[in-house]
């Protein structure tokens, strides 16, 4: 553990293999989320299907998801590149094309905030469980939502995904935004009817900030990024329709036919909520894996070191500045942090220049567009050594939204 923790302070890339992991049945039978959870969460969804469809069209229907692809060209070049050969199929869960917010965090961030609509229509009597939720986008409730604020802390895509789906519900929301954050996030959202408040410091003091605003108003709703039941449940989802996604391609997945999933890791929740819903669902037969920035390791230190969310990065020298701006956090959730602990199978970090490299041979490759954050799973395939057929998906959580120029820059890094 002192080699390890000697290299993450050194900004050295590291592959780590959890030594608490324990079976997904003994893990997941104390935690208090369950499947019915995630089921509950997936009907609430449906139900707001014809009011998203209603202000969000190129949806097609209302749900929100993303396309599941074999990612060949690219896992070529890997195995060029490494000189390795990857047992099994490459696949991307491409989340950067999820509409609205294009970006994984459109999952988690807008369902918490249709829940929290759902939440004031009821108690209210404006609608029951029947209705049909398209009229909660008529302009008398647009009025009535006004009367309610949304608050977040963010780095940039959570921002995004709950500015833009608040705003248009009519909801007061401010985003407080992290030194971290690009400027056509901020741009986007303010175009979209959402205030901006920029900090000089990290995720940490954006998220403090839009607490505290929300401190003793009855009408004011914070969604905390760090310990969210519902944020994370609204992530879980994304294992129900990940299974879809496998079944539809006649992907079998059990003990002979391995699952590996790597997931771009910030805070947590997003990662964590799909890390759960997947051992949820597939048990011991798929591994998950948590990817992070040298420069921005909080998770895997947090776990490594057993201090979890009482650690900062900070505390070892290590500056969190990254471009992978949706990862850059310096403290990891506590729920999270307590659920990886013995569920998650390992990780590793990598370098930004890596990212970019990453980032820029999948468009070369595949023709899709990422930013850096989202490059990061790319990687996972040679990092372990697979001894069966296995099934690889790298999480592609964001990048759609970039302008063009934006991107090109990236490119030429």
């Amino acid at each position: 553990m002192h080699e390890m923790i000697e290299k993450i302070t050194a900004l050295q890339p590291v592959v780590w293999n959890n030594p608490k992991k324990k079976t997904a049945h003994s893990v997941l039978a104390d935690f208090s989320v369950k499947m019915e959870d995630i089921v509950d969460a997936e009907r609430r969804l449906q139900r707001f299907a014809p009011l998203i469809y209603k202000y969000f069209p190129e949806t097609g229907d209302g749900i929100i998801e993303s396309p599941f692809q074999e990612l060949p060209e690219m896992k070529a070049n890997l195995e060029k590149n490494h000189s390795k050969t990857i047992k099994g199929k490459l696949y991307g869960k491409c989340d950067n094309q999820l509409k609205i917010a294009g970006s994984i965090k459109a999952r988690g961030g807008i369902y918490e905030v249709l829940k929290f609509a759902e939440s004031i229509a009821l108690e209210n009597h404006w609608i029951t469980l029947e209705d049909n939720y398209e009229v909660l986008g008529e302009e008398k409730y647009r009025e009535r939502f006004s009367q309610y604020k949304i608050a977040v802390g963010s780095t940039g895509n959570l921002g995004l995904s709950i500015g833009i789906i608040s705003a248009t519900l009519g909801f007061e929301v401010t985003v407080h935004m992290s030194r971290d954050a690009k400027q056509w996030k901020k741009d986007l959202l303010r175009e979209k009817g959402a205030k901006v408040i920029e900090y000089t410091e990290d995720y940490g003091k954006a998220v403090e900030e839009g607490r505290k605003a929300c401190l003793g108003d009855e009408k004011a709703h914070f969604i905390d990024d760090e310990n969210s039941r519902d944020l994370f449940l609204g992530y879980s989802v994304a294992a129900l329709r990940l299974k879809k996604d496998l079944e539809g391609k006649n992907i079998t997945v059990d003990e002979k036919n391995p699952l590996r999933v790597y997931l771009p890791c910030g805070v947590g929740g997003a990662p964590g909520g799909i890390a759960f819903g997947l051992k949820t669902i597939f048990k011991d037969a798929v591994q998950c894996y948590y990817v992070e920035p040298t420069h921005a390791p909080c998770m895997l230190l947090g776990l490594i070191t057993g201090k979890k969310e009482k650690l900062h990065i900070g505390d070892y020298g290590i500056d969190n500045i990254t471009e992978a701006d949706g990862l850059a956090v310096g403290r990891p959730s506590k729920m999270v942090s307590d659920l990886s602990e013995n569920l998650l199978d390992g990780g590793y970090t990598l370098e930004d220049e890596t990212l970019l490299g990453l980032m820029k041979m999948l468009y070369s490759t595949e023709k899709i567009k990422i930013e850096p954050s989202a490059a990061a799973g790319l990687l996972g395939p040679v990092k372990w050594e697979d001894t069966k057929e296995t099934t690889h998906i790298a999480w592609l959580t964001g990048g759609d939204l970039i302008p063009e120029e934006a991107f090109r820059k990236l490119l030429d890094k």
